[in-house]
């Protein structure tokens, strides 16, 4: 039923201790709602009359719903410009070995991303890609903020995102680890690889010290020219596009 007390819940969820709490987040708008219909499970929908008439027989059934007037939606909503539908999912936990998944495809190890938009972003990339598995780092944004859901543009439902201590987990991996660094090896130069990790760092310090005696191939994305003053770097969710289109195009 919607009252105060359920629009009170909705807010609550643009904080992660409530997310933790209840095991839930937010996705708004139809195209992100009906890609995740089909992997997490719904728990409450809100939806606009105007919506449903135009679409019938597309929301699941058995799962609670209410139909607002649109004043009452934006209400509801943590986005800047609300749309016509908004979901309440269960945030799902998903079993996965990163040194094992690293064995027979490529992995992103992500060694804390603060921006929600970036990491979003990122999982975009990884879906466009063909990359499956995304590990984070604990101290990596949280996917299932508002923000970085949205940013997801619906890629969420085809990219699992971990949580772990990155370096812990490649303890005994031997295959490869590539990483971005200002002193590494011309990317467009370098043997790489359909298999292993690729990390990425923080937007501001890069890959940590822990996760850097990790890597073993330093990887570099020349400017151009490469002679003449440029940016002082580029963002991680660019990087991240570049990087993972190189190893594709291999």
């Amino acid at each position: 039923m919607f009252t105060r007390n359920r629009i009170k819940e909705i807010k609550s969820l643009e904080q992660k201790k409530y997310r933790k709490r209840m095991g839930l987040f937010v996705a708004e708008g139809p195209k992100l709602v009906l890609d995740l219909l089909g992997t997490f499970e719904p728990v409450y929908i809100l939806v606009t009359p105007r919506w449903l008439n135009q679409h019938p027989g597309v929301l699941p059934q058995g799962v609670e719903t209410d139909i607002v007037p649109q004043e009452e939606l934006t209400r509801s909503s943590l986005q800047q410009h609300p749309q016509d539908i908004l979901c309440l999912f269960r945030i799902p936990h998903f079993e996965a070995i990163m040194a094992e998944e690293a064995r027979h495809s490529l992995v992103l190890a992500l060694d804390g991303v603060q921006d929600p938009g970036n990491l979003g972003t990122i999982v975009r990339l990884a879906d466009w890609f063909g990359i499956r598995d995304v590990f984070c780092s604990p101290l990596t944004a949280d996917i299932y903020s508002p923000k970085a859901v949205q940013a997801t543009m619906g890629a969420l439902a085809r990219v699992r995102v971990h949580y772990t201590n990155l370096a812990e987990a490649l303890q005994g991996f031997q295959g490869p680890v590539f990483g971005t660094f200002l002193g590494g090896e011309d990317i467009y130069r370098s043997e790489l690889t359909q298999q292993g990790v690729i990390v990425m760092g923080n937007e501001g310090n890069g890959i940590g010290a822990e996760m850097a005696e990790r890597v073993t191939h330093r990887l570099f994305i020349p400017p151009f020219p490469a002679d003449v003053p440029t940016s002082e770097s580029l963002n991680v969710a660019m990087a991240t596009a570049i990087t993972l289109s190189e190893f594709r195009r291999r």
